[in-house]
């Protein structure tokens, strides 16, 4: 659960500031609170069920837990009325999968 909680909170301090750009159209307070929606819908199912599913090893599992992310996120940006959900979705998830990534590398035990 420890290692879960770090990670989704690396994920949320990632993808929050650019889920926050992206929903400009909200008003501040609004914004703030929606940019936290999408990973916050799709990382539990990422870290505990897509990403365990798959035979062919690591890499495919991030490969396919990172494709959900990723259409999942853009499909909640697109019922909030943002232009380019899947470019934004496509931005967050590589930056918080990129500063995960480098995280663990640094500090493996965290």
């Amino acid at each position: 659960m420890n290692e879960w909680l770090t990670a989704f909170l690396l994920t949320e301090a990632v993808e929050v500031p650019i889920y926050g750009l992206a929903l400009k159209e909200w008003p501040l307070t609004i914004r703030l609170a929606l940019a936290f929606v999408p990973s916050l819908l799709t990382h539990p199912l990422v870290w505990w069920f897509v990403g365990q599913s798959t035979p062919r090893g690591y890499w495919w599992a991030v490969a396919g837990a990172e494709l959900f992310a990723v259409l999942a996120e853009a499909a909640v940006l697109r019922i909030l009325r943002v232009r380019a959900a899947v470019l934004w979705s496509i931005l967050a998830n590589t930056s918080s999968l990129g500063v995960g990534m480098l995280f663990y590398r640094l500090w493996p035990n965290a």
